[in-house]
């Protein structure tokens, strides 16, 4: 499940976590449960990896959640000649230590 902050005075939504609302700066948030649901705004592909650790390609993205706020993220599952600006995506959670779990988007539709 994605969790987001959620303005209890104004309810928009905030993310990356802070201790006040962007838009209103009250400082009265909640965590709510994202629909984890979007549109691809941009993306990168990586070709040259930064540290052995990461397999390349992989993919780079900017997610437009549907509640309004957009997240840097990696675009996993996708073949990078196929990836268009505007598909339609969805979270998914990949474990990258024993510890962390990130968030990264699939394409649902092109």
């Amino acid at each position: 499940m994605l969790l987001v902050q959620r303005c209890c005075s104004c309810s928009g939504h905030v993310f990356a976590p802070q201790d006040f609302c962007r838009s209103c700066q009250s400082p009265d948030l909640e965590w709510v449960e994202s629909s984890g649901e979007g549109e691809l705004v941009t993306y990168t592909t990586i070709w040259r990896p930064q540290t052995p650790a990461f397999e390349v390609p992989y993919v780079v993205a900017v997610v437009a959640l549907t509640e309004g706020y957009e997240m840097l993220t990696n675009l996993v599952d996708a073949e990078p000649g196929e990836i268009r600006v505007g598909a339609k995506v969805q979270v998914v959670f990949r474990d990258v230590a024993p510890d962390v779990t990130l968030p990264c988007f699939t394409v649902v539709s092109a």
